[in-house]
Parts: structure tokens; C-alpha cells; sequence
């Protein structure tokens, strides 16, 4: 997609305003972790392709890289996608998109969006629909999908500084952000929220088979059962209502 045809997001502003100081946030701290944990339940292996969906700065990405599986990261966030760029292993390329509208078809093994990349960034609309029919479309038949989404009942018990509108499932926040020499923007966060069964059923309307769902935290990925005690979810399914095994 042209980079014209892309209206700005909320989060470009945030985005430009951080730069790599993104990256000092402790919620990027864990990507070995998380990528551990996506390469097993992918099952994931050298020469797979991998679309990685809100890539941010490619952090994911560049761990993929690393391990021989070749990875296509997109991000609405043209600082993100330069900071990806930087000192990019070989395997990983980037450009910038729109996860709203995404062209690819059939082209991946894999697709993963995590940390709130694209999917659950939107305040109203439906557009994590759009994301996840974009997700859809990109995967090959035999294509699997690792997603997390912010957890609706953790935010509503434990988000005491935001505003929890209940009839979108959206979390408002107005929160603080520095960049690189410290410098404070004043910000609003929106963040879509979701219960497992209204993951189920959104994954099922873009046509997609949902395998597990695990409670997770940025960092500690596992395969918990899904709880309340959890920021995050961590949604496993399948383009094809057929495959029970990681075909990568």
C-alpha cells in the first residue's frame, strides 16, 4: 500500500514522539520469551514465513530473523518501521501498512500480532475486524496465527487510573511518554479489550479456527489457562478448520 493512501492513526504521533525510547519500556524486555514461546506453539521452523502484523520497531521480527525463519514485519508507524530497519538481520524486511488494509494473500506460513500491534489499537468501528480479515487473507491454507489481545476482565478489575467504556470494550487512559532525551508528551491510550468467548467468535467470523487460548503477560508466555489475573490473552488458531498441528 502506498504510503498516501495511509490516513494517520492516533498512535503515529506517540509513535514519532518515543522513537527507539519505546524499546527502554520494561513490556519489551521479554522478547526471547515470547519468541520461544511462538516458535513451539507455531511450530515454527528455519525457512518458514512469518507476517508479523504491527511490528513496532521489529523487535519480534529481528529475533525470528535470527533463527533462520524469514519474516515480513508492517507497522502504521513510518519511525518504527525506519528503527526497524536498523541493523536488521538478514531474513527480516519491513515497510509500512496499514493493518486496516492489508493487500497480502496467501503468501505466509504464519502471521503474528502481538503486544497490541494493530489488532486492539482501534477505538471504535470494527477495524480489529478489518485487521483480522487482513490476517486472514494473508495466510496460506495451511497458515496458523499467534495473537494477543488485552484482557477485558484484567481491565476492568485492575485499571483503576483509566475509564473502562463497557459498551465498546475499550480502556481510555491518559498517561505520560518520553523519548529519547526524556523529553514528557502528555498521551491518551485507547486499547480494545476482549473476553476469550468474543475472541472465539471474532476469530471465527474471519474465518478462523481458534485453537487455544493461554493467559499471558508481556515476557511470561505460557499456555496458563484463561484468567482474570492476566493483562494479556494469547489467542493460537488455524486458517483451516482442519489442521490440529503447526504446518509451517
Amino acid at each position: 500500500m502506498a504510503d498516501e493512501a495511509i490516513g494517520e492513526h492516533w498512535f503515529e504521533p506517540i509513535a514519532n514522539h518515543m522513537g527507539s525510547a519505546y524499546l527502554r519500556y520494561s513490556f519489551t524486555k521479554g522478547t526471547i520469551n515470547e519468541i520461544d514461546a511462538i516458535v513451539r506453539l507455531l511450530n515454527l521452523r528455519v525457512g518458514s514465513r512469518v507476517l508479523d502484523v504491527g511490528c513496532g520497531p521489529g523487535r519480534h521480527a529481528h529475533e525470528l530473523a535470527r533463527r533462520g525463519i524469514e519474516v515480513h514485519g508492517v507497522d502504521i508507524s513510518q519511525t518504527f518501521i525506519d528503527l526497524a530497519k536498523t541493523n536488521a538481520p538478514a531474513g527480516s524486511t519491513f515497510e509500512r501498512m496499514d493493518a486496516r488494509a492489508m493487500s497480502f494473500d496467501g503468501e505466509f506460513d504464519a502471521v503474528i500480532c502481538l503486544c497490541q500491534g494493530a489488532f486492539g489499537l482501534m477505538t471504535a468501528g470494527g477495524h480489529d475486524m478489518d485487521v483480522l480479515t487482513g490476517i486472514r487473507r494473508a495466510m496460506k491454507p495451511s497458515g496458523v496465527l499467534a495473537l494477543s489481545a488485552f484482557n477485558a476482565y484484567f481491565a476492568v478489575k485492575y485499571f483503576e487510573s483509566a475509564q473502562f467504556d463497557a459498551d465498546n470494550g475499550v480502556s481510555h487512559e491518559v498517561t505520560e511518554v518520553r523519548n529519547q532525551n526524556g523529553d514528557v508528551m502528555e498521551v491518551d491510550l485507547w486499547t480494545g479489550c476482549y473476553t476469550p468467548r468474543e475472541l472465539r467468535l471474532m476469530l471465527e467470523k474471519a474465518q478462523m479456527n481458534v485453537r487455544d487460548i493461554f493467559s499471558v503477560e508481556p515476557g511470561s508466555y505460557g499456555e496458563a489457562t484463561p484468567s482474570l489475573e492476566t493483562p494479556e490473552y494469547l489467542v493460537i488458531a488455524f486458517a483451516s478448520p482442519f489442521q490440529r498441528e503447526g504446518a509451517c
